[in-house]
């Protein structure tokens, strides 16, 4: 099932890694490229036990140690990759809704791709980590339908399975609230992308396109703007394909003027271990280029 391109090594020892990282940091100047290999060739639940073996042995916070000697966006990768999965979607939304003004790039992008046990787990940890409601908190800074639409991702309850009962009339309701109509009904594609399962969808997508002509992307970006739309596009998109929809993602955070650093790590670590092996080809397929390529050219200047 793992279709992660990182994988958990064979002969290993959390103390002797712990050891390496000490070393690493010790007397002048860091051995960035240690730490960096290292790291990288341990699974995620590797490298809590190293956290656990680097306390055990120095009486130091691995994390705290790395931050002292590490700078800028090779710091926020490490320590990314040092940070459990559910707890760094934890703390990337955190950020995302406590920072200066909403990032909701990282909402979308989250909230629409993880799957629905993975969100229950998300909203569980916020809540154990900061004592706070992780729903109140985007509906404090979200509105309208955008917001309506989070909301109902949190809740996490997709139908399972296909309704072969429902995939014409679903598909006649999106085009009813959209093409057909005057100024769109947001609600039903609100309701019918947040809670329908992606088997279901892609069901849906496919009698739209028959009952249109249109792709039903087509028609949300017609007929959406702002935030929805990136949301409403990134549930149909995760719906079809969720490595297709990281390919694009990381494409997108690479063109253009200046690359979003934030973006490539996040998407780079969290899927590490998930479906790197399937981003990678469907980025070839969508892009005619490999990512390895695209990411080699776009960080030469400020990750060595």
């Amino acid at each position: 099932a793992n279709r992660g391109t990182v994988k958990a090594q064979g002969n290993f020892k959390a103390s002797a890694d712990a050891e390496v990282l000490y070393k690493a940091m010790k007397g002048l100047g860091t051995d960035e490229g240690a730490i960096l290999q290292l790291l990288t060739a341990r699974s995620n639940a590797q490298r809590q036990e190293i956290k656990t073996a680097y306390k055990t042995l120095f009486g130091k916070d691995l994390i705290h140690d790395l931050k002292g000697e590490l700078t800028g966006k090779f710091e926020t990768l490490i320590v990314a990759l040092l940070t459990p999965p559910i707890a760094y979607d934890v703390t990337s939304l955190r950020n995302a809704i406590k920072g200066a003004g909403t990032d909701e790039k990282v909402l979308v992008e989250i909230l629409a791709s993880r799957t629905p046990q993975q969100v229950k787990d998300i909203v569980a940890a916020y809540r154990q980590e900061y004592d706070e409601d992780l729903e109140k908190d985007i509906c404090g800074d979200t509105s309208g339908h955008f917001k309506r639409l989070l909301v109902i991702l949190l809740q996490a309850n997709r139908q399972k399975g296909v309704d072969e009962g429902s995939i014409e009339s679903d598909a006649q309701a999106l085009f009813k609230a959209g093409e057909q109509k005057f100024g769109t009904d947001e609600q039903s594609f609100v309701t019918i992308l947040g809670n329908r399962s992606a088997e279901h969808l892609r069901k849906v997508f496919s009698a739209y396109m028959k009952m249109t002509g249109y792709e039903i992307e087509e028609s949300i970006k017609r007929e959406t703007s702002g935030s929805l739309r990136d949301l409403l596009l990134a549930v149909v998109k995760c719906a079809r394909s969720v490595p297709a929809y990281f390919a694009e993602t990381l494409y997108h955070s690479m063109k253009g003027a200046g690359t979003d650093d934030n973006t490539l790590i996040r998407v780079m670590v969290s899927r590490s271990e998930v479906d790197m092996l399937d981003i990678r080809t469907e980025f070839r397929r969508m892009f005619a280029g490999s990512l390895f390529s695209m990411i080699k050219v776009h960080t030469r200047t400020h990750m060595n």
